[in-house]
């Protein structure tokens, strides 16, 4: 069975954020096994798996994007939309659009240490829509 549904995620700033529980909220019961597949629907912003215990290292994931892809490169021709726009795009396409993970016992089997994060590549972004997908 395959149920899918939309999520308005909370409009939050640039950076990488834990959005597990959030997302678990919206989503409710899950079959015993199966898998969730997550797919955001912007071309500025991506999803994750990575570490949901220490925030330094979403801190450091932003600080190390903004670093590797800078702002107001001269050979970005795409610059209408605000100097942080084009350098979105280019991390969106690094990161991903969609993360997959596997359903056992009803629960996400995520490592340990792993959460779903949302990573918002813009300073300016608005509510997010991610497509929930759940095959069963």
């Amino acid at each position: 069975m395959i149920q899918q549904f939309e999520i308005t995620l909370t409009k939050r700033p640039k950076g990488f954020h834990l959005i597990t529980s959030e997302l678990l909220e919206h989503i409710g019961k899950l079959p015993d096994t199966g898998l969730l597949n997550l797919f955001i629907k912007h071309t500025s912003a991506g999803l994750t798996i990575n570490e949901n215990a220490d925030p330094s290292v979403r801190g450091d994931l932003n600080s190390s994007f903004d670093h590797i892809v800078k702002e107001n490169e001269p050979y970005y021709t795409h610059i209408y939309e605000g100097s942080d726009d084009m350098p979105a795009h280019i991390k969106s396409s690094i990161v991903g659009s969609s993360v997959t993970v596997p359903i056992t016992n009803g629960k996400l089997n995520l490592g340990v240490w792993q959460g779903l994060i949302l990573c918002e590549f813009r300073r300016e972004s608005s509510n997010r829509i991610v497509l929930v997908t759940i095959y069963s």
